[in-house]
């Protein structure tokens, strides 16, 4: 481990990806998505069900920083539909506004890509965090 890096490591994939890694006042997530602690994907064919869990587990690595929401500077929504994204936004943004305990301050990319690591996966949240 280099000198000043802390790095986070827990959950179903724990050994194959790190959660997070915090350098100096900068804290980097992987791609959240939406899996619970058994590894079970959460609202299968729900979208602003699988932004929930995603907002989740963020929530949980940042914990495990000391850190929070609000914390957060950055995020990335990787989508395998941008169109139901859109179609949707009000609600699924609303789903984001509860995550960060009202309007996030905070720059956002959405990028559509073709897939993600298992099919039913719609939605991957990846954050940088400063503290």
């Amino acid at each position: 481990m280099s000198e000043g890096k802390e790095v986070a490591r827990f959950g179903p994939f724990a050994q194959a990806i790190a959660n997070g890694v915090r350098k100096g006042n900068a804290i980097y997530l992987s791609g959240q998505v939406s899996i619970d602690a058994k590894g079970q994907i959460v609202g299968a064919g729900d979208f602003p069900g699988q932004v929930k869990q995603a907002y989740a587990n963020v929530k949980e690595v940042l914990e495990r920083f000391g850190a929070s929401m609000s914390d957060i500077v950055d995020e990335t929504w990787f989508v395998t539909d941008i169109d139901a994204v859109m179609g949707d936004l009000a609600n699924i943004f609303g789903v984001r506004q509860e995550a960060f305990g009202g309007k996030p301050e905070v720059t956002q990319t959405l990028i559509q890509i073709s897939a993600l690591a298992m099919p039913e996966l719609r939605i991957e949240i990846k954050c940088i965090a400063h503290v």
